[in-house]
């Protein structure tokens, strides 16, 4: 009996050629995710010629840095570059008849309306780094199409992929992908700023580690108003003047008030 990988796998094979345009972190790790399904990846587009030759030789596919010279008779077109070049490199592409999908996150389906017939989105809403494998198969992947045939083929493409398939629409879906800059991108620059300050008195940052841990852990059981501790909440002035008075740095003294005045209104009445 094939196992669900292997049926996945399978359904792959049987699909689509795909052009890969942009070579970036959500690239590679697509990609890979789709190569190792089954799919053909039939081309590797960027314009910065490392990136496209790395990706290239780990899919064992060509790759151009040329916008003419992208395979035309691909049955899938998946663009994952930068949100502000999309605009211009989906200009620059002759209309085909292949599924024209973005990766983005707060860019809407109908940037593609005059350029394709058939046309999508599928937002991995994950962090994503080329040096960390993760297991795409749990990853969260936002779909939507133009038409009923489209959306279709996009969610076969995308349970193939994942186990974890949601429709969302463009209006949706930016306000997803705000909160997971909140949740994520946010979250991950306070790590950097609590090493930064650790670094400078010789501290070893992973000693955070038991304590992010859990702040993660607990919003899985409970709200994260009902998590929040610290001295703002009770807006602790005593503390939090000791703790700016520490902070050399200007910008992140308007952090640390500002986060702690926002908590304070937030949660004084709960």
């Amino acid at each position: 009996m094939l196992s669900p990988e292997r049926d996945r796998a399978n359904a792959g094979k049987k699909s689509y050629k795909v052009v890969f345009i942009g070579a970036g972190n959500v690239a590679v790790h697509l990609s890979l995710a789709m190569k190792e399904a089954g799919f053909s990846i039939i081309q590797v587009y960027s314009h910065t010629p490392k990136s496209a030759r790395n990706l290239s030789d780990q899919l064992n596919c060509p790759y151009t840095v040329n916008i003419e010279d992208i395979d035309q008779n691909a049955g899938i077109y998946l663009f994952s570059v930068k949100d502000d070049a999309l605009p211009d490199l989906i200009r620059k592409i002759p209309p085909n008849k292949g599924l024209w999908i973005h990766t983005a996150g707060s860019i809407p389906m109908d940037i593609f309306e005059k350029h394709a017939k058939q046309y999508g989105v599928i937002y991995p809403m994950q962090t994503l780094s080329k040096t960390r494998k993760i297991n795409f198969h749990k990853t969260p992947l936002f779909i939507e199409g133009n038409t009923p045939a489209s959306e279709k083929k996009i969610r076969h493409i995308a349970e193939i992929l994942s186990e974890n398939v949601h429709a969302m629409t463009s209006e949706k879906r930016k306000y997803l992908h705000l909160a997971a800059v909140f949740a994520c991108n946010f979250s991950n620059h306070m790590y950097s700023i609590a090493t930064q300050l650790l670094e400078e008195q010789g501290i070893d940052r992973h000693i955070l580690q038991p304590l992010i841990d859990e702040t993660a852990d607990k919003v899985r059981t409970m709200s994260p108003d009902m998590a929040q501790t610290g001295p703002a909440i009770r807006y602790d002035r005593d503390i939090m003047n000791r703790h700016l008075a520490l902070l050399e740095d200007p910008a992140i003294r308007e952090i640390y008030e500002i986060i702690s005045k926002n908590i304070y209104k937030k949660l004084s009445n709960k």
